[in-house]
């Protein structure tokens, strides 16, 4: 699913116009990329949670070419599932396999 069928089935759920679909999306996902980006997770009971990780610094290798690089320490945003959203998931793809 793209942004555009997730802003069409949003305003079909919400009776909202798409364009005001659109605005609460985008809106939603800019405040959950201010928060953690400033290292303020976002925690959604039963969704997930948005936070910000760590990443040390390492060595890369170019497949192509074998040459070694480093690799600088960064943060970067990470998600976690919470268990309902897991277990939601999991029944879905158990019936599929089905």
């Amino acid at each position: 699913m793209n942004k555009a069928q997730l802003v069409e089935k949003l305003a079909s759920r919400t009776k909202l116009t798409k364009v005001q679909s659109e605005y609460v999306l985008d809106a939603a996902l800019e405040i959950i990329q201010d928060a953690v980006s400033t290292g303020e997770g976002v925690k959604l009971v039963g969704f997930g949670t948005f936070s910000l990780a760590s990443r040390k610094a390492r060595t890369g290798r170019n497949p192509q070419t074998g040459q070694t690089f480093n690799l600088p320490a960064t943060h970067v945003p990470r998600f976690r599932p919470g268990k309902e959203f897991r277990q939601f998931v999991g029944k879905r793809s158990e019936k599929r396999a089905h």
